[in-house]
């Protein structure tokens, strides 16, 4: 049996030898005086040697040799031959690829709306790509992608940290999917040990609404970003729809906006039926607008759309002036306007059709498999319904909605054609 006495005595000579230890294991002394630790077993019939690893500075100690034959007898035990195992892992190592080229392949070539992918991509390479460009897949741990997740949730950006999470998870996920044997490091890091978020399912009552509009025009912000916060609650749309709208979309002749599917959340090409108050507020976007061909142009490049955090701006400089005064008006996001809108023309009694519809959402039963109805008399009737009650809230004023639409408002199906 061999002692680390004994290792460090033996000598090189012109050809390789051995010095047996306990187990079947030896040290194998090259005649360049190296030193190495290999087994010799039998596999299905057939002779073969694994190599623990060397012996030496910066190698394996007599001890941790044999630590891994016990594991290498283990693997034999289970049917499984460590020298092709080791071959195998050697040549996964070779043929891995970098994190930087799957993760390029995923944002160019996954599904996404091409908003998302503007986002995804812009937290990668700020986030994500400096930190990993030159790993392989194999070499991200869980602990990596939590400890990074960490540093920028200390630098006070808890939202950013989740969506890193899920990008590597998304990327892994693609990497897997497209043949790669490797471990998805996400899973190994829940978004709740990141950081947790209170629910954001708040829509604005009528008297809150009334309370907004009036502070809104008392903000320091541009007329045209007043008018465009005032269009994203009486028309429903995403803010991302209307900071990225273009004047080719508008059809003032019969007053509707149609955004392409390339901008919109799920492909799929939307209108927007614009009330005598919404068709009020674009005719003075286009006068503000010159000739910008965007509604809502940059304040200082006519040539591009306007910044993305505009409105989050304004609904945070409402919130704190309401604070500051004691008004019942709770904190709010943008997107907690369309999901006002939502919210109170369900409570009104409005058809739900015509409200998903109009929020540009699909159903995905089989009911919304068949029914391809555009609902645009009924949802031309809604726009000016929920227009005029926004319009009387904001004068302190009680509404009641008209739910029918009127007679002879309605499309005429001719049985002759």
């Amino acid at each position: 049996m061999l002692t680390d006495a004994a290792l460090k005595n033996l000598r090189p000579r012109t050809k390789p030898y051995k010095s047996t230890d306990r187990d079947g294991m030896y040290a194998y002394v090259s005649p360049g005086g190296a030193i190495s630790f290999r087994y010799d077993y039998r596999f299905n019939g057939r002779r073969e040697t694994v190599t623990l690893g060397r012996y030496g500075r910066g190698g394996l100690s007599l001890a941790q040799a044999r630590e891994r034959l016990f594991d290498i007898k283990r693997t034999i035990a289970e049917g499984a031959s460590p020298a092709i195992e080791k071959q195998r892992a050697k040549r996964r190592l070779q043929e891995s690829r970098s994190f930087e080229h799957v993760a390029q392949a995923w944002m160019d070539k996954a599904p996404m709306a091409d908003s998302t992918r503007n986002m995804r991509r812009s937290i990668f390479n700020r986030e994500v790509l400096p930190k990993w460009q030159t790993r392989l897949l194999s070499e991200i741990t869980p602990d990596d992608l939590r400890a990074h997740c960490k540093t920028i949730v200390d630098r006070g950006a808890p939202a950013t940290a989740i969506h890193v999470r899920d990008i590597v998870k998304q990327i892994y996920g693609w990497a897997i999917l497209h043949g790669e044997k490797i471990d998805n490091p996400a899973d190994g890091v829940g978004p709740a040990s990141i950081a947790t978020f209170r629910p954001r399912d708040r829509s604005l009552s009528p008297s809150e609404i009334r309370i907004m509009l009036g502070l809104l025009g008392e903000v320091a912000t541009l007329p045209t970003i007043r008018l465009g916060l005032k269009f994203v609650l009486l028309s429903m749309v995403r803010k991302s729809e209307l900071q990225d709208g273009t004047w080719d979309e508008v059809d003032f002749d019969n007053a509707v906006w149609s955004i392409p599917k390339a901008r919109m959340k799920r492909s799929r090409p939307h209108n927007v039926y614009l009330s005598t108050q919404m068709f009020d507020i674009l005719i003075a976007l286009k006068t503000c607008a010159g000739n910008s061909k965007y509604i809502l142009p940059s304040r200082y490049d006519a040539d591009a759309p306007m910044s993305k955090a505009t409105f989050n701006r304004v609904t945070t400089a409402i919130a704190d002036r309401a604070a500051a005064r004691e008004l019942a008006l709770e904190p709010f996001t943008v997107h907690d306007l369309r999901r006002t809108a939502s919210t109170l023309l369900h409570e009104m009694s409005f058809n739900s059709d015509w409200i998903e519809k109009g929020l540009a959402h699909e159903e995905r039963s089989s009911r919304g498999v068949y029914n391809k109805a555009e609902f645009e008399m009924q949802r031309r009737h809604m726009a000016q319904e929920w227009s005029n009650a926004v319009e009387a809230w904001e004068e302190g004023k009680a509404y009641s909605p008209v739910l029918a639409v009127p007679e002879g408002a309605g499309p005429r199906f001719d049985p002759r054609f």
